[in-house]
């Protein structure tokens, strides 16, 4: 039985930019790639059951935060079921945030859990024999995620994963690869790349391996200050390696390679919705001189490749010390034999005599790893004492090593303590490991406890690159103890503002959320060590201009500075619980998980779980390698859009009720006060089955004389008829239909679309839930300061589409479903000489009413608008039927 490949493509940033990968479905009884003209056209797919006749990635860049849907579409056109795999490649360090099969117009979405909980589900379904996939390490900076799918005879599916990453910057630009091997022709093939960076773009290149004479004019690229895009999209004629064959030309590496203009040394600031970015990467510095180690493991288990690519790496790196660094080299098995005693100068002798030492490294005996990096702490702090060393150099010792310690001391817990203690904080230690089967995490909390790295030298034949790429980025320190100050007792949740070192061509970023309503100018204060001695930086913005100013690039990719800020703080996070104590690594794991689960991240605490509903229930998993726990969360991308319409009958705030009457181009609202914990009916409809309960919430104290605001903090919305329960607070949203459960957050874009409702996520400010051919609802969510004194989220719950409701509709707003008539007379001023008092002629009675604002959520969900209306006092007594207590249910999911 053959197999031939059908295109899935994939776009994502890798480990030192974003990097595009097409991978493959592959699908059973697939025939030979050359075509006869004679026998088949191009559309005759009989050799192609399962065919894929559209790939598309759309990847956004805003700020080097990348932001990535992968979408391809296939058709199986047999008239039997065909399987068809599903596998991407992504970076390790990327954070997967949707994924969706869509087959037959019917969509499954993607559930991030807590890892052992999706785990558990994973292997029951596997037990049963059932569909599953999962994320797997497969390369030096890559997983794979697969999903086997069966897709019935004649039947199509969609593919939609989404991710996001932030571009890290490397040698003086980002760069982004789009390893393209699609292996067949493809009706629709599109790589679409937007970047925006508000500093504007300094150059903007692509290139690929492939490109051919005829192919080069397809690669469209544009600049325009701070905007720059890439489009690359082959006809299948274009595709083609020759007129008649399914094979194609499009088979290497596209390459994106691009950096932004950098005129303030102190960096620049972003800030979008009350957080910041700061972007550090002052250029024009003059190098430090550095004092390095290389540690360099010569035991018995290095023989073979591993000793003499190191071997070669060395060599090529000798060739790189800059002529004002020290160094010294240190080899070690069971025996510590350095090179020299002190650290000595890059001269050209120096380096041509540390060559020949090289040159005669060769495995031998076990492997002391505790003596071999204490013996290169010693000899750097030797040397600075005896004054052989400048003054403002950075010192590290860099360790390559295949395994775990077999000499001397062998605990691995003392070794790490032994090192951090010797090192005092004063050195980077920098861990490189060789193969995939050392104790990576060993090495990895001794670099990190360090001020260092930890990479995986993967022993292919490029390993010597690997330890050579490393290098370069440690090759060029410009300035050391860097601190950044940002405004005080203005800034909460900041990530990490100091930083042992910046390297050239590198960039540090720092993000923080500004929880100063009213500070009105930003500062900051950057103090660091360079050649010349102390050096401070400042920088000075306008929030609100700043605000103002970048509010143009939410064309491409929204709030991004929010959803960056947890992306590093998750990133920083994830390191701690690597290299801090038992108590610290608690801490800092619930920190990422609750941040994992609050923006919807795949990270290693995390996993996805995608299922299909069946007879049988398939289960797939996404996970990454190595990781811990999550929650649950239902996700599929969806434009979400909407119209309120015009008389829109809605409860927001505290909580404030408000009834348009278009009849008199007019409103009339009151305010419900009670305690905390009490549930009220809103909507209750007999004729379409419609309920909707809703509990209050109170501030998070009682301050003793004065009011306690209540809002609502919990909302359910039932359709008996249906067998659909929703339950929607201010952090989850759950979706009961049937014997079927669902979770979304308000952290993503999601979908939930069944014959009868459709349940719509907006991130952070919209659910929508539809009833089809009965009613609308939307509710909103109000995010408050966390560190507010008093208040907490809530939220806000509207009515659209009332007309669908039936005339029988009753409850605190539905009540008015069928309108309302007063008459106003008698306006006179009131206590407050902007708001005037009435008397209000409705329903038989006479009510004192005032003229006053509300504020009203539908065009700005931040801010809120006011509307005019009038106020009826005393809970609305008067106005609505009976009193509020009438509406008081026992339970969130009551409907009788």
């Amino acid at each position: 039985m053959g197999y031939a490949s059908v295109l899935i493509l994939l776009c994502f940033p890798a480990l030192l930019g974003a990097h595009f990968v097409i991978t493959e479905i592959e699908a059973l009884n697939q025939q030979p790639s050359v075509r006869s003209p004679q026998k088949r056209s191009t559309h005759d797919v009989s050799a192609f059951d399962v065919e894929v006749y559209s790939v598309k990635v759309d990847c956004k860049v805003t700020s080097r935060f990348a932001h990535n849907v992968m979408s391809s579409r296939a058709v199986n056109r047999a008239n039997v079921s065909k399987e068809a795999n599903f596998k991407v490649e992504l970076p390790k360090t990327a954070f997967i945030t949707n994924f969706s099969m869509t087959i037959d117009e019917v969509v499954y979405v993607g559930v991030v859990k807590e890892k052992e909980v999706a785990q558990k589900q994973y292997e029951k379904a596997v037990s049963k024999g059932q569909t599953a996939g999962l994320v797997k390490a497969s390369g030096t900076k890559m997983e794979q995620f697969t999903v086997s799918v069966n897709v019935a005879a004649f039947s199509k599916v969609t593919f939609e994963l989404t991710y996001e990453e932030l571009l890290k910057r490397h040698k003086g630009h980002y760069e982004m690869l789009i390893r393209v091997k699609p292996n067949q022709v493809v009706n629709h093939f599109e790589i679409n790349v937007d970047i925006y960076e508000p500093q504007g773009i300094h150059f903007l290149d692509a290139h690929g391996t492939f490109i051919t004479n005829d192919l080069l004019p397809l690669v469209q690229k544009t600049v325009t200050g701070n905007k720059g895009h890439i489009f690359f999209s082959p006809t299948m004629e274009e595709q083609r390696s020759c007129p008649f064959c399914d094979t194609t030309l499009i088979d290497g590496d596209f390459i994106i390679k691009y950096d932004v203009n950098r005129e303030q040394s102190a960096g620049s600031i972003q800030i979008v919705n009350g957080y910041f970015v700061h972007f550090f990467a002052p250029i024009n510095l003059p190098q430090i001189s550095k004092d390095v180690v290389f540690v360099v493991d010569e035991s018995g288990s290095m023989w073979g490749n591993k000793i003499r690519q190191t071997k070669e790496a060395l060599l090529v790196i000798m060739d790189d010390v800059h002529g004002e660094d020290y160094f010294n080299i240190i080899m070690f098995d069971h025996d510590i034999r350095p090179w020299k005693k002190t650290l000595v100068k890059a001269t050209s002798e120096n380096i041509q005599e540390a060559k020949e030492t090289i040159k005669k490294i060769e495995p031998r005996g076990s492997t002391d790893i505790n003596e071999a990096i204490l013996d290169a702490v010693n000899i750097l702090k030797d040397s600075r004492k005896m004054q052989q060393l400048p003054e403002n150099s950075v010192s590290m010792i860099i360790l390559l090593t295949d395994g775990d310690p077999t000499s001397g001391e062998v605990n691995k817990n003392k070794i790490q303590e032994n090192i951090k203690n010797a090192i005092a904080g004063e050195i980077n230690l920098y861990c490189l490991g060789f193969g995939e089967y050392l104790d990576f995490n060993f090495l990895e909390k001794l670099a990190l406890e360090n001020s260092g790295v930890a990479r995986r030298i993967y022993e292919k034949s490029d390993a010597s690159l690997q330890i050579q790429g490393f290098y370069d980025e440690v090759a060029s320190p410009l300035l050391s103890k860097i601190q950044m100050q940002y405004p005080e007792n203005a800034i909460t949740d900041l990530t990490e503002n100091t930083f042992r070192q910046y390297y050239n061509g590198s960039e540090i970023i720092v993000a923080g959320h500004i929880t100063d309503n009213d500070l009105q100018d930003f500062s900051v204060d950057v103090s660091a060590s360079g050649i010349l001695g102390k050096q401070n930086l400042k920088l000075e913005t306008k929030i609100a201009e700043n605000e103002e100013a970048f509010k143009s690039q939410q064309y491409i990719f929204g709030e991004y500075t929010e959803r960056l800020w947890a992306y590093l703080t998750i990133e920083q996070l994830l390191e701690k619980r690597t290299s801090g104590s038992e108590e610290e690594k608690n801490s800092t794991t619930s920190k990422a998980l609750q941040l994992s689960l609050q923006y919807n991240f795949v990270t290693p605490l995390t996993s996805m779980v995608v299922t299909k509903p069946s007879e049988e229930d398939s289960v797939m998993i996404a996970r990454k390698p190595n990781g811990e726990a999550l929650e649950e969360v239902q996700t599929v991308h969806h434009d979400v859009g909407y119209s309120f319409g015009h008389s829109v009958k809605y409860v927001d705030g505290d909580p404030h009720f408000m009834i348009p009457v278009p009849a008199k181009n007019d409103n009339i609202c009151f305010n419900i006060d009670e305690k905390p914990g009490v549930i009220f009916n809103l909507v209750k409809d007999p004729v379409t089955g419609i309920v909707v309960n809703a509990e209050t919430i109170g501030d998070k104290k009682v301050i003793p004389g004065k009011k306690q605001h209540t809002y609502f903090g919990k909302i359910a919305l039932l359709n008996n008829k249906l067998d659909v329960k929703i339950e929607v607070s201010t952090q989850i949203i759950k979706v009961y239909y049937g014997e079927k459960y669902t979770y979304f957050t308000w952290t993503q874009v999601a979908s939930l679309k069944q014959k009868s409702f459709d349940v719509i996520t907006d991130k952070d400010k919209t659910l929508r839930v539809v009833f089809e051919g009965m009613a609308q609802f939307v509710i909103l969510l109000h995010r408050v300061w966390k560190l507010h004194p008093l208040q907490q989220d809530y939220l806000g719950f509207y009515i659209i589409d009332d007309h669908q409701l039936s005339k029988q509709t009753h409850g605190l707003l539905g009540q008015f479903y069928s309108g309302v008539d007063f008459e106003v007379i008698e306006i006179h001023e009131g206590e407050n000489s902007d708001k005037p008092d009435a008397s209000m002629l409705i329903k038989g009675k006479v009510l004192t009413v005032t003229r006053g604002w509300q504020k009203e959520y539908r065009k700005d969900i931040k801010h809120g608008e006011d509307i005019p209306c009038w106020f009826i006092h005393k809970n609305g007594t008067g106005f609505i039927d009976g009193v509020p207590r009438d509406y008081i249910v026992s339970g969130i999911f009551e409907s009788k």
